[in-house]
């Protein structure tokens, strides 16, 4: 089974052909380069492809998408407001290495506690990003900040934290 990571949101119909606008946190301009399809959940955990016929670039964080067999823009509206995935290896190759996206998957390692977990989410923030990692079953809400952040293990993938005194007790108490 593949790995889908969520790369936006698809915001509106543009247009009468069809085409979605989405906005995304690859955080580079991107016009999905050598992708060819993207994919929607319409049930928890049912990816479903869509081909993707063109994409044009907005500005760094928008694009329209125009996806195979959507041709109107009631088909349009019938995918909103949703996410949009991209299998592991396109996110990988579609992620700029600084975007905080990019952190997905990596595994979080406090200086005090240890290794806490994989982030399973990146939600951001407009003066830091807050990571989610499962401890002890429970889900947490991590902030990554110039205070917490101690380095970065690109080639382990591996986040190095000092997270603030009490807080990983929070959810391990």
């Amino acid at each position: 089974m593949s790995n889908y990571f969520s790369i936006g949101k698809l915001l509106s119909a543009h247009g009468l052909q069809g085409e979605i606008l989405v906005k995304h946190s690859l955080g580079k301009r991107s016009a999905l380069k050598g992708v060819e399809a993207v994919f929607l959940e319409e049930r928890k955990n049912s990816f479903i492809p869509y081909f993707i016929k063109e994409v044009k670039v907005k500005n760094i964080d928008h694009l329209y998408l125009k996806l195979d067999g959507i041709d109107t823009k009631e088909a349009a509206q019938k995918l909103l407001p949703g996410q949009i995935y991209l299998q592991e290896a396109d996110f990988k190759e579609q992620t700029a290495s600084s975007a905080p996206l990019a952190l997905l998957g990596y595994t979080v390692e406090d200086a005090h506690h240890g290794t806490l977990g994989q982030i399973e989410e990146v939600i951001e923030m407009p003066m830091q990003v807050l990571v989610k990692v499962q401890i002890s079953g429970k889900e947490a809400l991590l902030p990554i900040n110039e205070q917490s952040l101690v380095k970065m293990d690109k080639k382990n993938q591996v986040v190095y934290v000092d997270l603030p005194e009490g807080l990983v007790e929070l959810y391990t108490g």
